[in-house]
């Protein structure tokens, strides 16, 4: 039996043999993409969380009443302990604290007027932990009688290291500023 010349060629190109390898050679790069992405995604979510309890932990330090035994004087520096204690509780790298990229607007606290004056950040030390003692916490629109919300705004932003290079790409993000603030009452006894 004589086979045609173009018959061979015809069920070459039919063949399925080598289909998976070339599948996997197309499909597992993109896997391994996505699989970095979500790695990458869960480290920055989880180190926002992180940066957002240590706001908290700083606002509530710095509302917290003064006492006899604290080891600061001021609420500025009781809360720029408490930042600092909670990111390095977390393992996290302080020298990655940064200013915040724009300093939060609010007003000072005061019954006779709906707005004060704008309140500039305390920086303690080399800190870079922005800390607003007796500002309004709620807009000034929103409380048009001077009964206003006071309390205490702590706010940074963290470097996150993002790396992620694929020869040929540019997708190297470089390093991306987290925000963190938190704002807490100020209470009487």
């Amino acid at each position: 039996m004589t086979k045609k010349p173009g018959s061979t060629l015809r069920s070459l190109l039919r063949s399925t043999r080598g289909s998976e390898i070339a599948e996997s050679a197309v499909i597992l790069p993109l896997l391994f993409m996505m699989v970095m992405g979500i790695f990458w995604f869960g480290q920055a979510f989880r180190i926002y969380g992180t940066i957002t309890h240590a706001a908290r932990e700083g606002a509530r330090a710095a509302v917290a009443p003064a006492c006899a035994t604290c080891a600061a004087a001021t609420p500025a520096q009781n809360a720029v302990t408490a930042v600092d204690n909670a990111l390095a509780a977390a393992k996290l790298d302080l020298n990655q604290v940064q200013k915040p990229a724009t300093d939060p607007v609010l007003y000072a606290c005061q019954a006779s007027s709906p707005c004060g004056a704008a309140v500039p950040c305390t920086y303690v030390g080399a800190s870079k932990v922005c800390v607003q003692s007796n500002v309004q916490l709620s807009s000034c629109t929103q409380t048009p009688t001077g009964a206003a919300t006071c309390g205490t705004s702590v706010s940074f932003g963290y470097k996150y290291p993002y790396h992620f290079t694929i020869p040929g790409t540019t997708l190297d993000l470089g390093n991306i500023s987290l925000p963190a603030q938190a704002q807490m009452r100020a209470e009487t006894q």
